[in-house]
């Protein structure tokens, strides 16, 4: 009898493979969230010279790097709505009708997802300085973002669409049905039946989009303009100087802020029974 899937996980060479997989993944994050709390006074932060919060205090005290942050968290929540919004519209057509050509259409939905990073920043600057569509910095904020945002969007709907679109699988079209020979509208069954259904994937789908802008670096450094300046493009320009503590608490606060949103995320993806 051939062994199953779960099996391998019992073999020594399969345990030693898992171990050292995570170890080369996880070991530099680990190193840094350490080193955040370093009491070094001197760049280069590779010594360990004793315990100490300070640099968490004085990275919320930097106001270059907390306007950074609230400009992501912003760029995030705004296109983490229209993402959805697209997201779940999406889901829906590609999940509901059938119409020419749905499959090319669906890899057309699909290419942000595999399209470098780099090609989709160097594709939609020059979109928006040839289109003349480049905010000028001076406008007021949030409105001086909206190329950012607009970049966003580009890139994180997709992710929604098909996290919906998983949802929507499960959903019993006997439960439309029923609906319909009860005398209720196509707008009713969507609003009553089929909206309670996704909420799961939709929520799932809105954290990850907001997980995917905020800790974008590639497509916001070639869409932000010299006044807009967000967390990851803040911490990048830190960084070229030296690494140091008050840098690696930053990093380590947007780190724990991703991994409860992705935690959530993956929790709501999972299968739920259906009710009768």
């Amino acid at each position: 009898m051939s062994a199953g899937p779960f099996q391998y996980a019992r073999k020594t060479s399969m345990r030693v493979m898992f171990a050292l997989t995570f170890v080369f993944l996880y070991t530099p994050i680990i190193v840094l969230v350490i080193f955040s709390f370093n009491n070094s006074r001197r760049g280069g932060n590779v010594i360990w010279r004793g315990f100490t919060t300070d640099y968490y205090a004085k990275a919320f005290a930097n106001e270059s790097l907390v306007e950074a942050f609230v400009n992501s968290i912003a760029i995030a929540v705004i296109s983490t709505i229209f993402a959805v919004a697209l997201g779940a519209m999406t889901a829906v057509l590609l999940w509901r009708w059938r119409f020419p050509l749905k499959p090319v259409y669906e890899g057309l939905v699909a290419l942000p997802i595999v399209i470098p990073e780099i090609c989709m920043g160097v594709s939609l600057a020059v979109f928006f300085s040839a289109s003349g569509l480049t905010v000028p910095p001076e406008a007021p904020w949030p409105l001086n973002l909206g190329n950012i945002i607009a970049a966003h969007i580009t890139f994180s709907f997709p992710f929604a669409a098909m996290v919906i679109r998983t949802r929507l699988q499960s959903f019993s079209p006997e439960m439309a049905e029923a609906a319909r020979d009860l005398g209720a509208s196509e707008y009713q069954v969507f609003r009553d039946i089929l909206i309670p259904h996704m909420v799961p994937g939709l929520i799932a789908g809105a954290l990850l989009a907001f997980t995917l802008s905020l800790d974008d670096f590639v497509i916001t450094f070639f869409t932000s303009g010299p006044n807009t300046v967000t967390f990851p493009v803040k911490v990048y320009s830190m960084v070229r100087f030296s690494v140091t503590p008050e840098i690696n608490a930053a990093s380590t606060v947007l780190i724990l802020m991703t991994l409860c949103l992705t935690f959530i995320a993956i929790r709501l993806q999972k299968p739920t029974e259906m009710t009768p």
